[in-house]
């Protein structure tokens, strides 16, 4: 772990870190709750084979604050936090290491509530839930939502509807060819609705049996993963990891809009706004486009409703046309739109909280 670590906590606002290691089990875990003005964080763990501590750590504190925004934009009542677990998905995964991860989840008492993520599945948190209450995204047999990826890729879909009302004036995606970076469950039901919506689709994947599905049964037109980023396409989506919009891939981008599900697509926000500018591309801030799979798992706290999640999945046109009105109104960059309306929400919460109640926490600093 760095030497900095406390510096480090206090430059990203996270109210709280915590460190899980379970000798019996192997577990390395790291939860990190970054705000809950709004309410308990809500945000899921993830399993990757990071390179060190250190990685992990830099990871679940952007993913966190990212949960923050999206929770706050999208309109619930929620805080954001997320969770890492070091080890490979592929070899490391059983009851016991779930199970452990759910004692320490407990042990939160509710500040954070867990879901799965990239890595993780819902058979997962079923374990994690034999533990402690404090987790979403488990089967709709028990109760809960099952895979959030349809309503997410549902969510995006309508995102890059709004898009392309923006950029074209016609929210019509017939005709208009989409690149997507990523062919696993979001980035397959995104493929689906575009399809039946007209558009043609350009797909790519590491996983060669997910491109095979895409292309077998939605007829969508294939490249290698390098490739994708030398589509000519109307729409880029990235719907696998993030920090893809970098340096090196900026130059080779020949699309107008990008619009898609993964996280933290820009590896520096400040200066790939300034190319993206410069290049007249539209981006549509991720953890704003792609918040329907937090939208889904968070109606399983008040009794999961499919319809009621889609309907407000289906409000992210809404949302991201206020967020490209709001840009161009006050000649910013999109993602730093999305950051202030978040913002202005918590802000407002946070105020009404202190008033009335002596609340004393959650606040977050003004973004720069």
């Amino acid at each position: 772990m760095p030497n900095n670590v406390f510096e480090s906590l206090a430059h990203k606002d996270h109210e709280q870190v915590v460190f899980c290691y379970d000798q019996t089990t192997k577990l390395k875990a790291i939860i990190a709750v970054h705000n809950t003005t709004l309410g308990p964080a809500l945000g899921g763990c993830r399993m990757w084979t990071y390179a060190n501590e250190d990685e992990a750590l830099l990871d679940v504190l952007r993913l966190s604050r990212g949960m923050t925004y999206k929770a706050a934009v999208a309109g619930l009542n929620l805080g954001g936090g997320k969770a890492v677990i070091i080890g490979d998905p592929k070899k490391d995964k059983n009851e016991a290491l779930f199970r452990s991860f759910g004692r320490y989840v407990e042990g939160l008492a509710g500040r954070y509530i867990t879901a799965e993520d990239v890595g993780t599945s819902v058979n997962n948190m079923e374990w994690v839930r034999m533990e402690t209450n404090h987790v979403t995204g488990i089967s709709r047999a028990l109760g809960g939502s099952g895979d959030p990826s349809p309503v997410t890729a549902f969510g995006v879909f309508h995102g890059i509807r709004a898009a392309a009302k923006h950029y074209h004036g016609k929210e019509s995606l017939s005709s208009l060819t989409i690149a997507i970076q990523g062919a696993g469950q979001v980035g397959y039901h995104l493929a689906k609705h575009l399809v039946q919506a007209g558009a043609k689709v350009v797909i790519s994947d590491i996983d060669q049996e997910a491109v095979k599905r895409a292309t077998n049964e939605l007829r969508c037109t294939s490249v290698s993963p390098d490739e994708i980023y030398d589509v000519e396409c109307d729409i880029f989506a990235p719907c696998a990891l993030g920090a893809i919009i970098n340096p090196k891939t900026l130059p080779r981008l020949r699309c107008k809009i990008i619009a898609g599900a993964a996280n933290n697509q820009l590896e520096d926000d400040k200066s790939a706004a300034a190319v993206l500018q410069e290049r007249g591309i539209l981006y549509a801030p991720d953890y704003v486009i792609n918040s329907g799979g937090l939208i889904n798992v968070a109606n399983e706290l008040e009794g999961y409703n499919r319809e009621r999640a889609l309907q407000q999945a289906e409000n992210i046109y809404t949302i991201l046309t206020r967020v490209f009105e709001t840009a161009s109104a006050q000649k910013i960059p999109t993602f730093r739109a999305a950051d202030n309306l978040a913002l202005e929400r918590i802000q407002a919460i946070s105020h009404i909280k202190r008033t009335f109640t002596g609340y004393p926490g959650g606040q977050i600093r003004g973004v720069s």
